[in-house]
């Protein structure tokens, strides 16, 4: 009986952790992981919080048992048993091993679990089919190309709510990470090879989207803004953006992928059909990506080379 009640306050105080854990995530984490819009977002705060849960079940006890033993085998208190020539304990042994085997054993389950549900390649349930949207990750901005409509933004990217997208990513210079935090799944924008991902916003909303990976001096300001419109909004966005602004073809995108920062978003009418997989082929030459200071002892040798 008493071993019964232990487990119901655990199980109970384990709830009513995870509870405010949830609305403390949610009231001071807003634009973070732990406040999603759509459901990958969701699935990818679940993790998080499962995982935390599981290693304070841990951390909790251990930091109570190192002020207990503290306490325990103080200088003042004779009554505690002095053993000093102990070396050996088979219950510690099964304790301190079976301890960390169980942890890794449930984040691993939780992990494996999540990774399967959340592939980047699966599609989303939905009855509506996904938004095309291609992703090129620039010197310092993001260019974003609608194949169904022909159309392209930079720094800036507009979903239909309730809708689900499917993103082909590609860098045109080196590594970078497309990243919306409250949607959720990064992934590597790589030169030379698309990545794919689906993702959904449940909802209307302005999120932030950003790289996540250092890719030279103008890293800090290549983020974009993410709109969830209503899927009429949508449409209506579209149309407009087709009426008015430049083209986008091979010419167009030379210039726009010439190295700049702080980039405002700005719109193109129609786009190149082909220019996507031309860049992601290298079939266009790849963007010169930042160069790296020369180091005082290089410059030393260009020096005595020209003497």
């Amino acid at each position: 009986m008493p071993q019964m009640l232990t487990q119901g306050a655990a199980l109970m105080g384990a709830r009513g952790i995870g509870t405010g854990l949830s609305v403390l995530a949610l009231s001071g984490c807003a634009g973070s992981i732990l406040d999603p819009v759509g459901p990958v977002g969701a699935d990818d705060s679940q993790i998080f919080i499962d995982a935390l849960l599981i290693m304070l079940v841990i951390v909790i006890p251990t930091i109570l048992l190192a002020f207990w033993v503290a306490w325990r085998y103080r200088a003042s208190n004779t009554k505690a048993e002095y053993l000093p020539y102990w070396s050996y304990s088979g219950r510690i042994e099964a304790i301190v091993w079976s301890i960390p085997i169980l942890t890794i054993m449930f984040i691993g389950g939780v992990i494996w679990i999540g990774s399967y549900r959340l592939d980047p390649f699966k599609p989303l349930p939905s009855k509506t089919p996904p938004l095309e949207v291609q992703v090129v990750a620039l010197d310092w901005k993001w260019l974003f190309i609608y194949p169904q409509h022909g159309i392209a933004t930079v720094n800036q990217l507009v979903v239909p709510a309730g809708v689900p997208v499917h993103f082909s990513i590609t860098s045109s210079s080196v590594f970078n990470v497309f990243f919306v935090p409250r949607l959720g799944s990064m992934i590597y924008a790589m030169p030379g090879m698309v990545s794919q991902l689906n993702l959904q916003a449940d909802r209307p909303a302005v999120l932030f989207g950003q790289s996540a990976h250092f890719s030279g001096d103008g890293f800090s300001d290549m983020q974009f803004q993410v709109r969830s419109v209503a899927p009429a909004e949508f449409a209506a966005w579209a149309q407009t953006v087709q009426s008015a602004g430049p083209l986008l073809d091979s010419a167009a995108y030379a210039g726009l992928s010439r190295q700049s920062h702080k980039v405002t978003p700005f719109t193109y009418r129609a786009v190149d059909p082909q220019l996507f997989h031309a860049i992601a082929a290298q079939k266009i030459a790849p963007g010169p990506g930042p160069e790296p200071e020369p180091s005082p002892h290089a410059a030393r040798e260009v020096s005595g080379g020209r003497r």
